[in-house]
């Protein structure tokens, strides 16, 4: 392994590794001058997670000019470079893209591959070259924490179009798309940062339907691919973090995948108890250890292992390989200028043509008059509280503040925030609101629902008048969602790409 200039075995360790680097912290010379160590070692690359455009592109910059080897630049970005980094573009959620493009219109389809055109262009321009998606999972299960919004679609078809989209246009960029979370983390009621998700289901389930996505992107030539942190007993006892079944056997073996194989972020819970977790993850099949908690404890725990036999160097050689092929990739990055009015402009158009109308059962629309309303706020406060909606009712109020809520009102319209996000547990809200808003709908003549996150949320009222998914909480989607009230029924151009199911 000479040839990649890594001379001792500590150095390739470090090069299995892609840490944590904290956007909003590179102007603080200690948490700065640790990560350029890190580099100086030979880590092989970072999780980028916040921080300012201009400073990130320098600060990478700069981290490239001192790695010897190129170093990856992962981030979570599934709803656009924006969702990380201040001053670029926030597009909207995977579930609001599949509403909002209709697969059979060519004109959706170039929609569709100019916002992820965008995307990439943004990754590379501050020196993302690794960027963590599409997402795979199908979303089977209405109530998952995780995943939720986060997945196209509860059709393993309709994420394989999708996902194929990201991964052409990625890879033609020279950038490393990266699927997951293999094998499917969409049928799960559990979120992997808190717990193990166990998924009892038989393996032909698992292989039609989860698995689906995967083989399509892997026939695709994506780059990477992320293991989910779960529990799959028809595949094997062990979690497939540490499963040679499923990562070897299943993965390399069987779906014949040749690239770069992520662990999920080893600082989730859901592997906590394991000991020796990262020699077990290369010993499984692994290449790439995913923002662990501790990288010098992440070295010295598998050089141990080396020394007890728990792992070989030809593992690790293995993985160095796969590492060092995906890293040619970007000797062949070209950075070209953009007009971020223009992608500010085609999300919001994403977003306007993402808006479900999910039931109606009244010409109440258009609302004309705004302020006669009222208004009732559910779910996250954070978000309620600084909504634009209350800059256009008169009457507005969340539900949990109310004693009351048997009062006759004339028109209710009902606002949900909800979020998907690690460490929360859930995606919908509680059951005490849902009670309340279903006494406040009984005792209003007209009454609308709005779900700003999870759509699932709308299956507990059938009752109301109208049915609106809107996705995502945002002021884009808030904005949308009142122009169309404005407009009428035939401005809403969203397909809903789940099934809801009642309560």
């Amino acid at each position: 392994m000479m040839q990649y200039g890594l001379n001792s075995i500590r150095e390739k360790l470090y090069q299995l590794i892609i840490a944590r680097l904290e956007g909003e912290k590179i102007n603080h010379k200690g948490y700065r001058d640790n990560i350029i160590s890190l580099v100086q070692k030979d880590i092989g690359g970072f999780i980028l997670f916040g921080g300012k455009r201009d400073e990130i592109k320098e600060f990478i910059d700069e981290l490239q000019s001192i790695s010897k080897i190129h170093l990856f630049i992962a981030s979570d970005i599934e709803r656009g470079v924006g969702q990380q980094i201040k001053g670029l573009t926030d597009f909207p959620c995977p579930m609001a893209i599949a509403a909002a493009i209709n697969r059979y219109k060519e004109k959706d389809i170039s929609l569709l591959k100019n916002a992820i055109t965008a995307i990439a262009k943004e990754a590379k321009d501050v020196g993302i070259n690794m960027p963590l998606i599409p997402v795979l999972d199908v979303n089977q299960n209405p109530d998952n924490p995780i995943i939720c919004t986060r997945a196209y679609s509860d059709s393993a078809e309709a994420v394989a179009w999708f996902g194929s989209f990201f991964i052409e246009i990625f890879e033609r960029e020279c950038l490393i798309s990266c699927a997951k979370h293999f094998p499917g983390h969409g049928d799960t009621t559990v979120d992997s940062h808190i717990a193990l998700p166990v998924i009892p289901k038989p393996f032909g389930e698992i292989y039609d339907n989860d698995l689906m996505p995967f083989v399509m992107a892997i026939k695709k030539a994506v780059s990477a691919i992320m293991i989910g942190h779960l529990s799959l007993p028809a595949i094997d006892s062990k979690p497939s973090t540490i499963s040679t079944k499923l990562i070897t056997d299943l993965l390399r073996k069987r779906l014949g995948f040749q690239g770069l194989i992520l662990t999920d972020a080893l600082n989730m819970n859901a592997l906590k108890d394991i000991e020796n977790l990262p020699a077990r993850s290369l010993n499984a099949g692994a290449t790439i250890l995913l923002h662990p908690i501790d990288v010098e404890q992440t070295v010295r725990d598998i050089e141990n292992a080396l020394r007890s036999r728990l792992i070989d160097k030809s593992t690790i050689n293995s993985a160095l390989f796969y590492i060092m092929k995906a890293k040619e990739k970007f000797k062949n990055i070209k950075k070209v200028r953009f007009n971020i009015q223009k992608h500010a402009s085609l999300s919001k158009q994403i977003i306007q043509k993402s808006i479900t109308i999910v039931k109606r059962t009244a010409k109440i629309l258009p609302l004309k008059e705004l302020d006669k309303c009222s208004l009732y706020f559910a779910g996250d406060r954070s978000i309620s509280e600084t909504s634009l909606l209350r800059t256009y009712f008169k009457n507005f109020l969340h539900i949990m503040d109310m004693d009351n809520v048997e009062y006759p009102t004339e028109f209710s319209i009902f606002a949900i925030f909800t979020n998907v996000s690690a460490w929360s547990g859930t995606s919908g809200i509680h059951d005490i609101e849902i009670q309340k808003i279903k006494r406040l709908m009984k005792n209003s003549k007209k009454s609308i629902i709005i779900s700003f996150g999870s759509p699932y949320i709308l299956r507990h009222f059938n009752d109301a008048d109208i049915l609106i998914a809107a996705y995502e909480a945002g002021e884009n989607q808030q904005n949308a969602v009142l122009k169309l009230l404005n407009k009428g029924m035939r401005y809403f151009k969203g397909y809903l790409p789940v099934k809801l199911y009642a309560s």
